[in-house]
Parts: structure tokens; C-alpha cells; sequence
């Protein structure tokens, strides 16, 4: 048993008392806080972007048409990928076997959760007038028109409402265990009284071990296929369009692939911090760091493949409208986005070969950061460039986006950090 998850081999009361510090002393480093209210700040220029553009109207953003879509679907999608990573290590790694996920998936799975709300919220943005978002609820007779159920508008509204109640269902159920201990440490009364109601009565003993692992696992199942089904929904969005660039069979398992990719990036931008901040270098270990760029390593492989595979096939159809979008992508106004994207999400993938950046923490980290702006440049050469240019030369438009998309675009991540 050299090789051990966690290092120093600490005792369970070790490692609980270490972690429980946190929530119950504040045991928060000064500088922590200064992040934090960078992070803040910036969230408030998001907020009052979303004010601004309530007051003065859908024009304040930079749509072009024929390109409809801009910035908002691009972080949805975007956002929606990052959510994945978080019902991945909670769901498919539990099914497998892998314990090294016991040390960030509880961070994970939270942003899973925001990730999603955030995502959920830029469609709402989007449609000009929010005030009527119950409109993009499948509800037969009233609003007198019926839905469509045969769109994937509204299978996305049943993934990812369905997402959402399992991943905070799954998150919920393993803090169970976690608000016992919180509960049966704290020292006053209200944060027993709080504590106690959130882990329901838990007693730690083999009866409610049994019951817990096995409702685990059956969430686990039923979290697991969502991963692959979600984003292949939001996939469906574009596939089943006739625009050139949209309509490919690999975008199901290829937007998956990426979402995982992006997913795992994510959580290392958060890991890597919090496991310097609050010291917790004996529980987040270099092991932890492996696995986990092993698997960005892989999905990012498969992403790689479907870059390779979408330009084969719009040369081999022989389509001049496909091969004109390949063209346009590389060479046209937008040619820098896509090879930005390329730079980051292929050429800093092969670093991850390497087990000595594996397991470097802040190479890992500024690695992690390049994937997840590469993996949004992505979305958006997928959605706004493939707009610009539809099948009548006429239409044509470049789209610029204004202060309110760049506000809500880096302003979404500071945010979800908090």
C-alpha cells in the first residue's frame, strides 16, 4: 500500500477535524478575502449589465442578423459543459470504484449546481422580453400556441430541469454524513440546531450506512446517463438545423467529450486554489491531480478527433456550402478565433502527456485556464460564425459584440467563484 490516495496518512479524526475547521472557526486565510472581493466586484458589473440590458432592451447586445445567437447561447452551452464535471466524478466514478474522488467532490458537485443556474439564465436573458420565460415552458393550451415536443427547445427544458433535481438530490444526499460530523463538532447552539436539521437524523450507524451506499449508488445510476444525455440535447439544438457547420452527426458525443473537457479544467481552476488557500495539499494530492488530467486528457483527445473528423467530412461531402464554412472558419474575418481555439484546446492538451505537468498544481492551473477560454472560443466559432454567413451572400453580417456581452461573458466566471 505505497501508494496511498492520501498522503501523510492521517487519521480519520485528523482528517475530519481539519476539513471541519473550516466551516466552524472560519479558518480562512486573509488573503482569501481579498480575492473574494475582487471577485465580488466583478460580480456586480454583472449584475448591473443584466439591469442595464432590462431597461434599454435586446439592442444593448451585439446581435446581427442572421447571426440570432451571440454571446448568451455561448456561455449557456459553455456553462452547461462545465456542469458536467461535477455528475461525472459524482456519478461514474462512484459506479467504478474510484475513491480518489472522495477529496473533490463535494466542491465539484456545487459547481455543478451553479454552473447550471448560470447557464438556465442566459436563455431567459436572451429573449428580449424575460418577463414572459414562462412561455419556454412546455404547458399545453396556456399560452394558446401548443409546444412542439418534437423540438429540441423543449427536450432541453426537460434535460435540464431533470439535471439540476438529480445533481442537487445526489449533492444533498452526500452531505448528509458530512452535516453529522458539522453538527456533532459545532459548539453553539444555533449551528446545532442548523446542522441537525440538514443531516436528518443521521447516527452513523451500519443501518444507515447500508441505506445511504445503497441510495447512493441508485442515484448514481440514474445521474450517470444524464451526463451523455444533456449535452447531447443541447447538441441536438444545432444538428437539427440546416445551416452549414450546424448539422453533424458527431456533435452529440463530440459537445460531450467537450463538456468533459471543460468540465475537468473547471474544477482544477477551483482545486488548485482552494487546496493552496486552506491547505489542503495532505488531501487534495499530486495522485488527485493525475487522474484527473488523465481524464482531461482523454475527453480532450476525442475533441481533438472531432475537430479532425468535422473538417474531413465537410470537404467529403462535396457540399460547396460546407466546405465554404471550413474555409470561413480558417481563413475568413473570424479566421483568429479559430486558431486560438486550435492553440488551446490541441496544443495545450499535449502538455498533459507529460506526468511532471500532471502533477504540477499551478501548471496545471494556468493549463486549466487556457483549455476553459479555448473550450469557450469553441462555442462560440460553433454558434455566432456559422450564423454569419447563411446560404444567401446577401445577409451576410459580422457580428460586434458591445460592453454588456464582454461584462456578462468574463463577469459569469467571478460569479460562479464565489
Amino acid at each position: 500500500m505505497t501508494d496511498r490516495v492520501i498522503a501523510g496518512h492521517p487519521s480519520d479524526r485528523e482528517i475530519v477535524g481539519r476539513i471541519a475547521s473550516v466551516p466552524l472557526r472560519g479558518r480562512i486565510p486573509r488573503y482569501f478575502w481579498w480575492v473574494f472581493l475582487l471577485f465580488f466586484a466583478i460580480a456586480l458589473l454583472f449584475l448591473f449589465s443584466i439591469g442595464w440590458l432590462l431597461i434599454e432592451g435586446i439592442g444593448t447586445i451585439g446581435l446581427e442578423i442572421p447571426a440570432a445567437w451571440g454571446f448568451m447561447i455561448v456561455n449557456t452551452v459553455w456553462w452547461i459543459g462545465i456542469g458536467h464535471a461535477g455528475t461525472l466524478i459524482s456519478a461514474i466514478l462512484v459506479l467504478l470504484r474510484q475513491n480518489w474522488r472522495n477529496s473533490i467532490n463535494r466542491f465539484a458537485e456545487a459547481m455543478t449546481l451553479f454552473a447550471v443556474g448560470i447557464a438556465g439564465l442566459f436563455p431567459i436573458l436572451h429573449l428580449g422580453r424575460p418577463q414572459y420565460f414562462y412561455w419556454l415552458l412546455p404547458l399545453p393550451v396556456t399560452h394558446m400556441p401548443w409546444p412542439n415536443w418534437r423540438s429540441p427547445l423543449v427536450w432541453d427544458f426537460f434535460a435540464i430541469a431533470t439535471y439540476i433535481l438529480v445533481s442537487l438530490m445526489f449533492w444533498y444526499m452526500g452531505l448528509v454524513p458530512d452535516m453529522a460530523v458539522l453538527r456533532d463538532r459545532a459548539q453553539t447552539r444555533g449551528k446545532q440546531i442548523v446542522y441537525g436539521l440538514l443531516s436528518l437524523g443521521w447516527r452513523g450507524s451500519a443501518y444507515h450506512w447500508s441505506r445511504f451506499e445503497t441510495s447512493y449508488l441508485l442515484v448514481a445510476a440514474l445521474a450517470t446517463p444524464l451526463v451523455v444525455s444533456v449535452h447531447s440535447v443541447i447538441a441536438l439544438d444545432f444538428t437539427s438545423a440546416l445551416i452549414p457547420g450546424y448539422h453533424s452527426t458527431i456533435f452529440p458525443p463530440y459537445f460531450v467529450a467537450g463538456a468533459l473537457y471543460s468540465g475537468f479544467a473547471m474544477v482544477f481552476t477551483i482545486a488548485v486554489p482552494l487546496r493552496q488557500f486552506f491547505g489542503f495539499q495532505a488531501f487534495i494530492t499530486d495522485r488527485h491531480l493525475d487522474n484527473g488530467a488523465k481524464v482531461m486528457l482523454a475527453s480532450g483527445c476525442f475533441v481533438a478527433y472531432g475537430y479532425i473528423s468535422e473538417a474531413f467530412f465537410s470537404w467529403y461531402s462535396g457540399d460547396p456550402f460546407e466546405r465554404y464554412m471550413m474555409w470561413n472558419r480558417a481563413f475568413g474575418d473570424y479566421s483568429w478565433t479559430f486558431w486560438v481555439m486550435l492553440a488551446c484546446n490541441v496544443g495545450l492538451l499535449q502538455f498533459l502527456w507529460f506526468k511532471r505537468v500532471r502533477t504540477n498544481p499551478w501548471l496545471l492551473f494556468v493549463l486549466s485556464l487556457g483549455i476553459n477560454v479555448g473550450m469557450w472560443i469553441e462555442r462560440y466559432v460553433i454558434v455566432v460564425v456559422s450564423l454569419t454567413r447563411d446560404f444567401v451572400p446577401s445577409m451576410w453580417r459580422n457580428v460586434t459584440p458591445t460592453w454588456v456581452d464582454y461584462s456578462r461573458c468574463w463577469a459569469r466566471s467571478a460569479c460562479s467563484s464565489r
